[in-house]
């Protein structure tokens, strides 16, 4: 049986647990404060999870960093599958040599193999030595393959959204409620909070497509209409209003949040000295179509901003994805500072690095969220860091599954303030309906109100 893990609040060490549909039993024998008898369901892990989910959502800092979790997690509500992997790449030259640099590659990051990622930076980092060397037969012929590696690479992307696009409509619809719901819990922040910043390592156009649901405006680093390019300068752009009646300094719009896509994106192209995204429908078949455009007419595939990108030199292989990943540190690494993740692996040692650092401000809290943990990267990198004070655990998909976790654990933003409201009025009337020998009776009642916050 799966074996589920869970560390919240002031738990010394993790809780092991294994699912009978939804009876949950203990399979060690750690005690936790909030937490008693050897059965439990999900109902009462809710009672411990969602408060405290709810006080971390609302730090002065919230960042939520996706891995390719989510997109499996709402293809397979969609299809009943997951969603398309990466293959292997094939070359008929240097193909052993490649591989094995991509295997040290994996094993330096802490990954068992290496992976298409892996191959694709062995590659054109050997594509670079080729060209100095001036080897042109050599270099032209693995040019090519890699342009078919990387169109077979953007195709394998586009598929997955083709699934999710044109699957069942019922089924659709209830994986894209799932999406909005499952944002929105982050996104529904005070006007007085720092914006929600929203971080991924997918190529794909998911988070995008259900943003647009939501209605949740996303703010890049992308500025125009037609294609936007992408901007070096990072300015606190964001939206207000201005209240009916009322002067002063205008207030946050409601439902906005920062987004970086720190592997590039597969609609992401770069021509001449800039990055711009192109306007490729979610679904679309191909790319290919969607670059024959003025100004786009000599990008390939083999010019798709996607990690690691095809570029000739290391000035533009950087670019602009060293922007991105300052973008990461600048957001995490502050005081009262909390960091979900959502489907990542740990796998990515960048972003590893970036963690490592955030949680030596003691204020900054690390919430995990995983359906599993195959490989063991991340209790392996739980125990690394070596502050469980500062870093909770849902791993297992009694806890991690997208429907169960926006219906039983992820706080309800939308509806908090309506429940704060409920809890004073009742406090009002409660207490003036009792006499002052039956005060403490009342304080009793009210505290179980307020539970249900």
């Amino acid at each position: 049986m799966t074996i589920n893990t869970i560390k919240i609040r002031d738990d010394h060490k993790s809780l092991e647990f294994v699912a009978d549909g939804d009876a949950f039993m203990r399979k060690t024998d750690s005690q936790t404060s909030w937490l008693t008898g050897e059965t439990f369901n999900h109902t009462d892990l809710r009672k411990g999870i969602e408060p405290w989910l709810t006080s971390l959502f609302q730090s002065e800092h919230l960042s939520l960093l996706v891995g390719s979790g989510l997109t499996h997690a709402v293809h397979y509500l969609a299809t009943g599958e997951g969603a398309a992997g990466m293959d292997a790449l094939t070359l008929s030259n240097y193909q052993v040599e490649i591989d094995q640099a991509a295997e040290k590659a994996a094993e330096a990051a802490g990954r068992e193999k290496g992976n298409l990622e892996d191959q694709l930076r062995a590659a054109n980092e050997l594509l670079r030595g080729l060209e100095i060397l001036q080897k042109d037969s050599e270099f032209e012929a693995l040019r090519k393959e890699l342009q078919i590696g990387m169109h077979a690479f953007a195709q394998s992307i586009l598929t997955s959204e083709t699934g999710i696009a044109t699957a069942d409509n019922e089924r659709r619809e209830h994986a894209f409620n799932t999406l909005v719901t499952f944002l929105m819990s982050f996104a529904s922040r005070t006007g007085v909070r720092d914006r929600l910043n929203i971080f991924t390592t997918n190529y794909d156009r998911l988070i995008e497509a259900g943003a647009e649901l939501a209605g949740l405006h996303l703010l890049d680093r992308f500025l125009g209409k037609l294609t936007p390019i992408f901007r070096s300068s990072r300015l606190d752009l964001d939206m207000h209003y201005n209240p009916p009646g009322i002067r002063g300094e205008p207030r946050y719009l409601e439902g906005v949040a920062r987004y970086t896509k720190l592997h590039g994106s597969v609609d992401w192209v770069q021509t001449g000295k800039d990055v711009r995204r192109i306007g490729l429908p979610f679904g679309a078949a191909s790319v290919d179509p969607y670059l024959q455009a003025p100004g786009l007419s000599e990008a390939t595939t083999h010019e798709l901003m996607i990690y690691p990108n095809a570029a000739k030199d290391r000035e533009t292989a950087d670019y602009p994805y060293v922007e991105l990943f300052r973008d990461l540190a600048a957001a995490v690494c502050r005081p009262n500072s909390t960091l979900v993740t959502y489907g990542y692996s740990f796998g990515d040692e960048h972003i590893n690095r970036v963690i490592r650092d955030m949680l030596t401000i003691p204020s900054t809290h690390l919430v995990v969220i995983s359906r599993d943990d195959p490989l063991n990267r991340i209790m392996h990198t739980y125990q690394e860091m070596g502050r469980p004070s500062q870093i909770s655990l849902l791993i297992g998909p009694a806890l991690a599954n997208l429907t169960t976790l926006t219906e039983y654990y992820l706080p309800k933003p939308a509806i908090d303030k309506t429940t704060f409201r409920m809890g004073e009025l009742l406090r009002q009337r409660w207490d003036a309906n009792q006499s002052p020998a039956a005060q403490p009776t009342a304080e009793v009642g009210i505290g179980d109100v307020s539970d249900l916050v």
